[in-house]
């Protein structure tokens, strides 16, 4: 099932800088949020969707529910992704916001 349930994200620019001891903890975090095969496949799996409920996650990956599960709560926490409870499911999506900060941060290495 494709939905949209994920609000919007907030378009303003990020004017952090992009060297220096936070941007350097910040970087290192996400990362180490993107440091598994299996994160980085959610991540490629919700780039190709609106929005996605996580039992279509579960069905495209080869691990089990609960594995999915502590894979998302890591990019969640990190704020890669976003989850919003969409009645008796979550639907997962991305956070554009700190994927642009992501980008950022790397093109200052």
């Amino acid at each position: 099932m494709m939905t949209s349930c994920c609000p919007p994200s907030d378009p303003t620019p990020d004017l952090r800088p992009i060297e220096g001891p936070e941007a350097e903890e910040e970087l290192a975090m996400l990362a180490k949020a993107l440091g598994h095969p299996a994160r980085v496949q959610i991540l490629r799996l919700l780039s190709n969707r609106v929005s996605c409920v996580c039992g279509e996650i579960v069905d495209q990956l080869p691990l089990a529910q609960s594995t999915v599960s502590q894979h998302l709560k890591v990019l969640k926490d990190a704020g890669l992704i976003r989850g919003e409870i969409d009645g008796p499911r979550i639907c997962y999506c991305l956070e554009p916001r700190t994927l642009r900060r992501l980008r950022a941060l790397i093109g200052g290495l």
